[in-house]
C-alpha cells in the first residue's frame, strides 16, 4: 500500500523494541514509542503503518483514516513468519531462546484458550475499534489485496 500511495511504511515492531543486536530483545516504554510514532508519522500527510497497536498505540490508530485487518490459516501463517524470520536473522546475531519463546506465542495466536496478545483478542479490540475496519484474508495476493483497499469506500 505505501508503494502504491508512495508514502512511508513502517511496523510496528520498528517502534514496540529498541534497536539492539540481537534485535527484539528490549522494549521501548510505551511514551517513547508513542513519542516517536507521532514525531515521525502523524505530521505528514500520508503513511502506511502494520502489525499490532492493541493494547499501547490506540492514540496512533486514531489517527489512521481507517484499519485493515488481515488474517491467514492458522499453518499458513507460522509458514510465512519461520520465512519471514529466518531471512531477517540471516547473518545477524540473534538471541536462540527469544526466537524460540516468540515462535511459541505464535503457535498460540490462533487457539481462544491462548492468553495474551491473540487473534481472539484482536477480534475484541477490532469490535471496540473507532476506525472503518476492512477484513481480508491474506490468502489472496497481494495484489488483489491492493486493489481491495483501494476499491474500498469505508
Amino acid at each position: 500500500m505505501a508503494d502504491y500511495w508512495s508514502v512511508p511504511h513502517a511496523d510496528a515492531d520498528d517502534y514496540f523494541w529498541a534497536p539492539t543486536v540481537p534485535p527484539y530483545t528490549t522494549k521501548r516504554s510505551s511514551s517513547a514509542r508513542l513519542e516517536l510514532m507521532h514525531d515521525v508519522f502523524v505530521p505528514r500527510e500520508g503513511w502506511v503503518l502494520s502489525g499490532s497497536f492493541m493494547g499501547w498505540g490506540e492514540s496512533i490508530v486514531a489517527e489512521c483514516d481507517a484499519v485493515v485487518f488481515l488474517t491467514l490459516d492458522p499453518e499458513e501463517r507460522l509458514r510465512r513468519l519461520e520465512a519471514r524470520e529466518v531471512h531477517r536473522r540471516d547473518g545477524h546475531e540473534y538471541d536462540e531462546a527469544a526466537w524460540s519463546a516468540f515462535l511459541e506465542w505464535a503457535r498460540g495466536y490462533d487457539d481462544p484458550s491462548f492468553d495474551g496478545r491473540s487473534r481472539v483478542a484482536h477480534e475484541k479490540w477490532i469490535e471496540r475499534c473507532d476506525r472503518p475496519v476492512l477484513r481480508l484474508n491474506s490468502a489472496i495476493p497481494p495484489l488483489e489485496l491492493r486493489d481491495a483497499v483501494v476499491s474500498w469506500s469505508p
